[in-house]
């Protein structure tokens, strides 16, 4: 047994559909360690974590852990392994208490009765263990995200896990979530738990990450040493080229006001918001989750009607008071979840780029096939769309070209003003720094946008102006050239107001 390799995948091979999604992968895990999974989407992370877990069944390959062959074909079999995946879509019942949904599958008993006792009295403790401020009563439904993830990751605990793969774990989580979830992973390491964790986010992975492996195209490219390496070298290893401008900010001519917002108020969700936005600006907005940046969004948008204020457009005040009113008005809202907002995944990549200008290609009640398949062409040739077919379904693309077809439904309307709520969550660095592109193309174009981002590094680097918001409230209003990310988390806690 190798006493420092936990884990052992040699020469893994998979397949879907003839398409080979793994080639010949070879990548162990050092026991006790945080060892991160990198690679842009696609390149194979979760489909070999997959096979580990038992989601997924490998076409060739050995599976070695603790120096001892195993076969994993179930999530069962993985379980008994003491194999644990945390997967980015928690496997949480919803409807079912925070102390069922732990104790699900692996129930104590007497005399053929569920110890409901135990159950409550462990969770506890758990709970108070990891200061998770819930209850074992509170049902699921009643949690947020962050409170989820958390319980998904005890779950792993109580089934006495001895790897745990997290997938993309920070993806919807706050900033001060993501430092409970780093101190809940150091009390597993203090167990000898091993850790694989699956991110895009370099920060965090030079914070908590001890081995980098680094995947690209189904095959391994590298393992590293986190403290040897660096955030260029390793974009450069998972894109194949180097990146020497993630955020590829230009000057533009900034012209009249575009868009005004005056006293903007929704009760129990912002209150007296006012700001303007210029033609070609680009306009940050910072501010912790729960600081009202999604729903201002959403009332300019029209999805969410405001007890009071005034929105002027062009200098001329107007109502819009649904979604549909705004689009006549050249207003498009990119939502930050793309996967239940943005898209149809189980359509076509064709329909779902058509659905907002069926008007433009309708011809009494039927479609111009040949002048959709025509402007869906070159949307998908503008912002290289990676897909063999535009008939292919939506679910089918990578994380980043997803987000790639939810732009291009609003780029094929003549736009003023492009509303883009954390339009780089969840995708790779190479994809990160396309949709950067067309975001500065769009500006120079003369869009006026408003850019909401949990990523201080992307709103100082892409923005003019930053609106910083905190529980409802505007705190400042800064030059993006003169504010630095100490100076915004000061005013997105509260801890400085105007």
């Amino acid at each position: 047994m190798d006493s420092e390799n936990i884990l052992d995948m040699r020469h893994i091979n998979k397949s879907f559909a003839g398409i080979q999604a793994l080639k010949d992968v070879s990548l162990v895990a050092r026991r006790g360690k945080v060892n991160i999974l990198m690679g842009e989407n696609g390149a194979g992370k979760s489909t070999i974590m997959k096979i580990l877990a038992g989601a997924e069944r490998k076409d060739s390959g050995d599976i070695l852990i603790d120096g001892k062959k195993v076969e994993i074909a179930s999530p069962q079999d993985a379980m008994n392994e003491k194999v644990v995946m945390i997967y980015q879509e928690l496997n949480l019942v919803e409807e079912m208490t925070v102390a069922d949904n732990l104790f699900m599958g692996i129930e104590p008993v007497i005399a053929g009765f569920v110890d409901d006792k135990y159950i409550i009295g462990k969770t506890k403790k758990l709970i108070e263990e990891y200061e998770l401020k819930i209850s074992p009563a509170d049902k699921v439904s009643e949690l947020n995200m962050g409170k989820r993830q958390m319980l998904e990751i005890i779950k792993a605990i109580e089934k006495n896990a001895k790897i745990v793969i997290m997938d993309e774990p920070t993806s919807s989580l706050t900033i001060p979530e993501v430092q409970s979830l780093f101190k809940i992973i150091g009390i597993l390491l203090e167990k000898g738990v091993t850790i694989i964790y699956i991110s895009h986010r370099m920060q965090e992975v030079f914070e908590i990450g001890d081995y980098i492996t680094v995947m690209r195209d189904g095959m391994l490219v590298c393992e590293l040493e986190a403290g040897k390496t660096n955030q260029e070298e390793l974009i450069s290893y998972m894109v194949g080229r180097s990146i020497t401008q993630m955020f590829p900010k230009r000057a533009v001519d900034i012209g009249e006001k575009k868009l005004e917002v005056k006293n903007l108020t929704k009760k129990g969700m912002f209150q007296d918001i006012s700001f303007y936005l210029r033609k070609g600006e680009i306009l940050g907005f910072s501010g912790l989750v729960g600081s009202g940046r999604t729903e201002i969004a959403m009332n300019i948008f029209g999805a969410i009607k405001p007890d009071s204020g005034e929105i002027y457009l062009n200098n001329e005040k107007i109502s819009l008071n649904n979604v549909s009113r705004a689009m006549e008005r050249r207003i498009a809202y990119v939502p930050e979840d793309r996967k239940h907002f943005g898209l149809d995944l189980k359509n076509r990549i064709r329909d779902n780029i058509s659905i907002c200008t069926l008007d433009d290609i309708t011809k009494f009640g039927f479609v111009k096939q040949v002048k959709e398949i025509h402007q869906c062409k070159k949307m998908v040739d503008r912002l290289e769309i990676k897909t063999t077919n535009i008939m292919n379904s939506a679910g089918s693309l990578s994380g980043g070209n997803q987000q790639k077809v939810v732009l291009a439904k609003w780029l094929l309307r003549d736009l003023e003003v492009l509303i883009l709520d954390e339009p780089t969550r969840g995708v790779d660095v190479g994809a990160k720094e396309e949709i950067h592109k067309i975001i500065v193309e769009l500006a120079m174009e003369g869009v006026s946008i408003i850019l909401i981002s949990s990523e201080l590094p992307e709103v100082l680097g892409m923005s003019d102006r930053i609106i910083v918001l905190h529980e409802g409230k505007i705190t400042a209003e800064l030059d993006a050239k003169e504010a630095n990310q100490e100076m915004i988390m000061t005013y997105a806690t509260g801890m400085k107001n105007p």
